[in-house]
């Protein structure tokens, strides 16, 4: 990221990545469908709006997303991604890698780590709805001839895309 980059982390939630991010000297604001936490800094914005229907995407050259990605459609990825496009110049996502030998991985060590049922269960369905490959990249609609997006796939399945805009 570039000092003069508005950073934007979609579906905030509890504002952990964000409060961490700041910690470390990103200038992050917040998106969640939620009001913010107590602890959000007071100097940065949380946007209490819906991620579809959010229309100050332009104020932001930087879009994070932590695990929020596979909760959307194929139709409203491609509308958020319509609206990356215009003002974007880097994503960065982390989501499920979907695979099955990650929902079998997980399945052996959510007893160690204290998961319950219910963990456990959205942990499968959240694996099952990730992605593979290029997926994310092309259900966003970034273009390879403006879009240059690496994508990895970590030895625990966390899937991670970097698209920068091509100058």
């Amino acid at each position: 990221m570039d000092q003069g980059d508005r950073v934007l982390e979609l579906g905030a939630g509890t504002g952990e990545l964000g409060q961490a991010l700041f910690r470390q000297g990103v200038h992050v604001d917040a998106m969640d469908r939620c009001p913010p936490p107590a602890a959000w800094p007071a100097d940065r914005s949380w946007h209490e709006a819906d991620a579809l229907t959010f229309n100050d995407y332009s104020l932001y050259s930087v879009v994070i997303g932590n695990l929020i990605f596979h909760h959307f459609s194929p139709t409203e990825l491609a509308d958020l991604g319509a609206k990356f496009n215009h003002s974007a110049r880097l994503i960065i996502a982390c989501e499920p890698a979907r695979y099955r030998c990650f929902q079998v991985l997980f399945s052996c060590i959510a007893p160690l780590l204290g998961a319950n049922h219910v963990t456990r269960h959205d942990a499968h369905v959240s694996i099952a709805a990730g992605f593979r490959r290029d997926e994310l990249t092309r259900a966003l609609g970034l273009e390879p001839a403006l879009w240059d997006c690496r994508v990895s796939i970590s030895i625990f399945g966390a899937y991670r895309l970097i698209a920068s805009r091509r100058p």
